[in-house]
């Protein structure tokens, strides 16, 4: 079984790359994120590799670090997930985005995935928001710190209002997720919407 492959870029198409390692040509099919950040052609690539056997097919899937190739397997563990739609998703969510969306149970972001329509974007909210710390790794932390303090699943009202007004302001639903988390620590009990944009605005400047 193939678990990385370190070559050069021989060729990049639309939903796979082909890695020269020492002359043999192997075809590793991989999400949108980890084909726009690959390397040109004839430079230097190291993959992350899922291998699939079938009784009529032998795949490679390839990502860009053992944390996606994590997801990959985590989110083919949800009814109605296979494959090609696990690759949709993290091919338009980057790991801590899918973790952030999870910890605050955003079914609108998991849907902007191609081929995920509301019930399987529900159902991965529904599965994985107890699961998913294991592979969110300790830059996301903060965001399975906001999932545990906001119970089972459900924003409070003001946690939502200040996580949306961040992202107005043009932060990534990622790193507005993150500010306010770190936030509630110091926002004292029932904290309003105000305080914790103002709070997550100063976290978000220390960044």
């Amino acid at each position: 079984m193939i678990g990385k492959l370190k070559g050069t870029v021989d060729e990049i198409a639309e939903d796979h790359v082909i890695v020269d390692v020492h002359g043999v040509g192997y075809v590793a099919y991989c999400g949108a994120k980890t084909l726009g950040a690959l390397p040109a052609a004839g430079e230097a690539v190291t993959l992350f590799i899922e291998t699939y056997v079938r009784e009529d097919m032998l795949r490679l899937y390839g990502f860009s670090s053992e944390l996606e190739r994590g997801w990959f397997r985590l989110l083919q563990n949800v009814q109605g997930v296979g494959s090609k739609v696990a690759l949709a998703v993290l091919g338009t969510l980057s790991t801590g985005e899918l973790a952030t969306a999870i910890a605050l149970q955003d079914r609108a972001m998991i849907s902007r995935a191609p081929g995920v329509g509301p019930k399987v974007a529900a159902r991965i909210l529904v599965e994985l928001k107890d699961k998913s710390p294991a592979f969110t790794g300790n830059l996301d932390a903060p965001a399975m710190e906001l999932k545990r303090s906001l119970g089972d699943g459900v924003a409070p009202a003001p946690v939502a209002d200040a996580v949306s007004a961040l992202v107005n302001l043009g932060y990534s639903r990622e790193q507005a997720a993150n500010a306010v988390s770190t936030a509630l620590r110091g926002a004292g009990e029932a904290p309003s919407s105000a305080v914790l944009i103002r709070l997550g605005l100063r976290e978000l400047a220390r960044a």
